[in-house]
């Protein structure tokens, strides 16, 4: 399995209780979506491993209590906490309109509505309070804040992301 072909779904955080039982933080804006899911993939080493789901309780705000099926005690889970956990890119909802997965839009074209072509994005920048773009431009990387003011249309056909930038935003990169 290529882990570019999942997206990360949260970590195991820690054990509840003696039989295995777990506890998951879910990264994820609406952890309702998962209430039914039947699969997880953990990694561990550089590896994604495959683990039924015996049962999902949401807890409250974004963790859950996890039965796997494979995990029958403690020692078992013990092992698994601190681990990632991951989904296959397959298992999210299409996105429609200016919505998009920070994945989704890597190669896609960055085109202002007043500067014309800005670059390439080559990947996104989402570890702080503001998600960022991070375009390559001709001289530099150009990091764009992923707002609704300025993301005007994500075309993916053509594989391109409107925007309209502040004034003299682009100016800092020049």
């Amino acid at each position: 399995m290529d882990k570019k072909d999942f997206y990360y779904l949260g970590k195991i955080v820690k054990t509840s209780g003696f039989k295995g039982s777990l506890v998951f933080f879910f990264d994820v804006d609406e952890i309702e979506y998962y209430r039914n899911l039947e699969a997880v993939f953990i990694e561990i080493g550089s590896e994604l491993i495959p683990f039924a789901i015996r049962s999902l309780n949401i807890k409250s705000g974004k963790t859950a209590y996890v039965t796997l099926e494979e995990v029958n005690n403690e020692e078992q889970a013990i092992a698994l906490v601190n681990q990632n956990a991951y989904l296959p890119v397959s298992f999210l909802p299409e996105l429609s309109g200016n919505k998009f997965y920070f994945h989704e839009v890597i190669g896609f074209i960055v085109i202002d509505e007043k500067h014309g072509l800005i670059g390439e994005i080559e990947k996104v920048y989402d570890h702080g309070p503001q998600a960022l773009l991070s375009v390559k431009g001709d001289k530099n990387e150009i990091l764009i804040p992923v707002a609704d003011e300025i993301i005007k249309k994500v075309n993916r056909h053509q594989r391109q992301v409107i925007i309209l930038l502040p004034e003299g935003l682009l100016d800092i990169y020049l």
